[in-house]
């Protein structure tokens, strides 16, 4: 029983700070910016189509999206968006990110070293849920969990990791000594 709390624990721990501000921050393009206001998301890659009709950003080739306190790696990343412009005319977007999909070679870091790793990672913003699949790992120091899928609920601080016919769900957790 203490093993599963535990590994609820240290998924939160890992994804709580990081996606539901992603999924609350609203798209803004400025041209020539130089810094991004604080809270932004700042998003490097080798090519961007934006698609109005679909909705969608695409970031292709190297993708590198930075926040203060994360940074995810892949090779493309798509963002789905919801108008909620009610004055078209003025040339005033006002966006809200819908969901944000991740692919190839997913790496999620934070600068107090966890890691997750995975193939694709998808965040819903309307469920505050997050879905890492394609051999997802998630790393805090020596402890790791790995599974076929491993689905957070950020909203109800909890995750479900996820084993398939061919693999059970592996965490290795190491104990913590307590100082005194």
């Amino acid at each position: 029983m203490r093993g599963i709390s535990y590994t609820g624990i240290f998924l939160m721990l890992f994804f709580g700070p990081l996606l539901p501000a992603v999924g609350q921050t609203q798209v803004s393009l400025q041209e020539n910016a130089q810094e991004a206001d604080a809270g932004a998301i700042v998003i490097k890659s080798q090519s961007l189509e934006l698609d109005n009709q679909k909705r969608t950003v695409v970031f292709s080739g190297q993708v590198d999206a930075k926040r203060e306190e994360m940074t995810i790696n892949c090779e493309k990343m798509i963002v789905y968006y919801l108008d909620q412009s009610e004055e078209k005319e003025s040339g005033k977007a006002d966006v809200k990110i819908d969901k944000i999909v991740a692919t190839g070679k997913v790496k999620i870091s934070r600068p107090d070293g966890a890691l997750a790793m995975s193939e694709k990672a998808v965040y819903y913003e309307n469920e505050e849920k997050v879905v890492l699949t394609g051999r997802p790992v998630v790393r805090q120091g020596n402890d790791f969990v790995e599974g076929s899928r491993i689905t957070l609920y950020l909203r109800e601080e909890r995750s479900i990791v996820e084993g398939s016919e061919k693999e059970k769900v592996r965490a290795v957790l190491h104990p913590r000594s307590e100082k005194r």
